[in-house]
């Protein structure tokens, strides 16, 4: 009998209701967003207060493997073949190094502070993109001033186009646009990160009312007593408080 007891139990253990954890979770569905609201809050509010925004501005490049013509087949295949190696190009140490100097020449010309940046810095901050089928390189930089992130990646352009046509010996890259002052910030996502952050405080507070209905085992039902237990009931004794009270009520 002990045996079968224990063997019950066990199979209970290792069963878990779906059902149960759906009434479950819905029981406390108010709590649930309640939770997910207040996630979303301090997300929010640390976004806002703690993270500084950044924005983003891009020049674009054009690749010209000949100065007499642009018709030729051959041309636009070449052209396209040397976008992957510009990319390394630009993005090489002494373009990076010779970019940051001429930004901090020009704002000294203006009378404006110098920016405390490194080469590595800057090609972290700094993103190519070749749209498909072209000969165009976009090149963009993140900084969170807009007007620096102007300067910077107009200083890019340049001391790419310069550095790429002397080492590789052909006709530098044109610069067909140069960057504008973002209005916008690119990152972080206010709405972005609202979201994350309520469902991060939905899915916890779901996670922990799951957790405390599977490690709860103890007995409410005539089913959970024949599911832990392995025998049937044969009788149960119903709480009477609620009636004993409305009788002492009536007396009084």
């Amino acid at each position: 009998m002990k045996d079968t007891i224990q063997q019950s139990s066990n199979d209970r253990e290792d069963t878990i209701d779906l059902m149960e954890l759906f009434f479950a979770v819905k029981r406390k569905i108010l709590l649930i967003l309640a939770v997910g609201l207040l996630g979303a809050v301090l997300v929010g509010g640390y976004t806002v207060y703690f993270m500084d925004p950044v924005y983003t501005s891009t020049s674009s490049v054009l690749i010209l493997s000949k100065e007499t013509t642009l018709t030729s087949l051959a041309d636009l295949q070449l052209g396209s073949q040397l976008a992957s190696d510009y990319q390394v190009l630009i993005k090489s140490t002494t373009v990076m190094e010779n970019a940051v100097k001429k930004v901090n020449e020009e704002r000294k010309e203006k009378n404006k502070k110098a920016i405390a940046l490194t080469a590595k810095d800057l090609k972290d901050y700094t993103t190519i993109n070749n749209p498909s089928d072209t000969r165009i390189l976009e090149i963009s930089v993140a900084y969170t001033d807009p007007e620096i992130a102007r300067e910077l990646v107009d200083a890019v352009a340049e001391v790419s186009s310069e550095y790429v046509g002397d080492k590789m010996e052909i006709i530098p890259p044109k610069i067909i646009e140069k960057g504008k002052v973002p209005t916008v910030q690119t990152s972080p996502s206010v709405k972005k990160n609202l979201m994350l952050g309520f469902l991060a405080g939905f899915v916890l507070c779901a996670g922990l009312i799951c957790v405390k209905v599977i490690m709860d085992d103890t007995i409410k039902t005539e089913e959970d007593f024949e599911n832990y237990l392995g025998i049937p009931c044969l009788a149960a004794i119903p709480d009477r408080k609620d009636y004993i009270t409305k009788k002492k009520g009536k007396r009084r």
